[in-house]
């Protein structure tokens, strides 16, 4: 509510108080008054070198209220469309991922196929897979990982983070399996891991983070957990 006092309304007021003004203090020149957020117009008349408009054309343009108190006017304004619509805008915003979030799990997620896609080769090929060959692609997801977490801002953003985590966890879970494997001299498959759980589990997990990211809301991702 908007309460303006009678001082200040005043010579807003003068053509409704005063309607008998004589011709030659009036100047009608078909100016008119229009308020952002609201459809319609309003006279302005000129008078003495200012510009008066009808508090009750102002009431009904803006689809206010007059009332009287004591010695005050009071003119009621409601909210305008902008004023109702910012606070859904806000909350859209805050529901979504931010722009920096986004751009960081972008590049983790491809440091994550990077090193998949590293593993699979190298299993394919009978390629020695040492711990300094993937301490390197390790370091990478872990570096963007955490940026990741740093450009958090909104609960999509740490919702999201929560499942690419998981994705980061389960890719270091099946990175030290074969790690391990060629340790141990086990004899692994070229085909080994067309069929490995974990590494459909990933794939999946990161289909739907692909999928999530490119609509820019959050929805849960069960392959992820």
């Amino acid at each position: 509510m908007r309460h303006t006092s009678f001082r200040k309304i005043l010579p807003l007021a003068m053509c409704f108080l005063i309607p008998r003004l004589s011709v030659s203090q009036v100047s009608r020149q078909g100016a008119t008054l229009s308020v952002t957020g609201y459809s319609g117009q309003v006279p302005v008349i000129q008078m003495n070198g200012r510009s008066y408009v009808e508090i009750e054309s102002l009431a009904r343009l803006t689809s206010g209220s007059m009332s009287f108190r004591d010695r005050q006017i009071i003119l009621t304004l409601p909210p305008s469309s902008a004023n109702q619509t910012a606070p859904e805008t806000n909350q859209a915003a805050r529901s979504g991922f931010s722009k920096d979030f986004l751009r960081a799990a972008i590049e983790e997620m491809a440091a994550i196929r990077e090193w998949r896609i590293a593993i699979i080769s190298a299993v394919q090929s009978s390629f020695p897979i040492t711990d300094d060959w993937v301490a390197g692609y390790r370091r990478t997801a872990d570096n963007k990982l955490a940026l990741t977490s740093a450009a958090i801002a909104t609960d999509s953003d740490r919702s999201g983070f929560a499942l690419l985590s998981k994705e980061s966890s389960m890719m270091q879970m099946l990175s030290d399996k074969y790690l391990a494997l060629r340790k141990s001299l086990t004899y692994i498959a070229p085909d080994s891991l067309d069929k490995d759980p974990l590494d459909l589990q990933i794939l999946s997990c990161a289909r739907g983070l692909s999928s999530m990211a490119g609509s820019g809301q959050f929805e849960d991702v069960p392959a992820c957990h």
